[in-house]
């Protein structure tokens, strides 16, 4: 259902049963999903692509050309997955020659008047709070939390299932599944409440205590406590993926608590 107060460009691509509400916008080369609803004064704009069974609230306006002077008018995209929400005046703009797409992933909420810039990539099953903000080129991996107002730093990268507190300024990479708050923002913990709801054992828990404890709690270097990690402890998914995270740093790790 369309209704009349609507604009859509005649060239854009729109499913048969998206419902697209009044004083709505879309431009030429938009693409949306079935399933999908465009709430009341919302602007989508060349370069969407838009999944199936999203919600769009009032005022979002999705693939913005980048807030970035050396934007050179490129041919570039935004695309969000399925089953994904965006609440009120939300901005995502699309990305630049550096990634040449912004991405939102799968069954993600993205609340109200956060920002999304140019080529962040976002995982799949994401939360973040009113008022969150990711600078340009951020990556966060599937099921991180972020709570209200935090503000993440261009090219930072938050691993899987990490939470972030409320009015967190992020401007160094934050690990697989811990809690980071503070500041300057620090290692307080691991997310073992969320881990638990998504069928996390105790045993694995367990392990990424164990692991994050040689890394932040006992004073070592970062060098020496992955050395220790690998010599002392078996492989296993989680404990590559938490090496890996920290030997591919580019802007480095926050640090454990009191090692500032």
């Amino acid at each position: 259902m369309i209704q009349p107060l609507a604009y859509i460009h005649p060239q854009a691509k729109i499913a048969g049963n998206v419902v697209i509400e009044p004083f709505v916008t879309i431009d030429k080369d938009v693409v949306i999903g079935e399933g999908t609803w465009i709430g009341p004064n919302v602007s989508i704009m060349n370069g969407a692509r838009i999944g199936k069974n999203c919600r769009i609230f009032p005022g979002a306006v999705i693939s913005g050309i980048p807030q970035d002077l050396k934007f050179a008018g490129e041919d570039t995209t935004v695309e969000i997955g399925d089953n994904t929400t965006i609440r009120e005046c939300v901005t995502i703009n699309r990305g630049t020659k550096d990634r040449w797409k912004t991405v939102v992933g799968n069954n993600c909420l993205i609340m109200a008047y956060c920002h999304i810039g140019h080529d962040c990539i976002v995982g799949n099953n994401c939360i973040f709070s009113n008022n969150t903000t990711l600078a340009g080129h951020v990556t966060i991996d599937d099921y991180v939390v972020l709570a209200g107002m935090v503000a993440i730093h261009q090219f930072c990268h938050v691993g899987s299932h990490a939470f972030v507190t409320g009015g967190s300024l992020v401007r160094k990479d934050v690990p697989p599944y811990v809690k980071a708050a503070r500041e300057p923002l620090s290692y307080v913990g691991i997310n073992s409440v969320g881990l638990r709801r998504r069928g996390y054992s105790s045993e694995q828990i367990n392990e990424i205590q164990d692991i994050y404890r040689t890394i932040f709690i006992k004073k070592h270097n970062f060098t020496k406590a992955l050395d220790i990690i690998e010599a002392e402890s078996q492989p296993t998914e989680i404990r590559d993926e938490i090496l890996d995270f920290i030997r591919n740093s580019n802007r480095g790790i926050m640090k454990g608590f009191g090692n500032q």
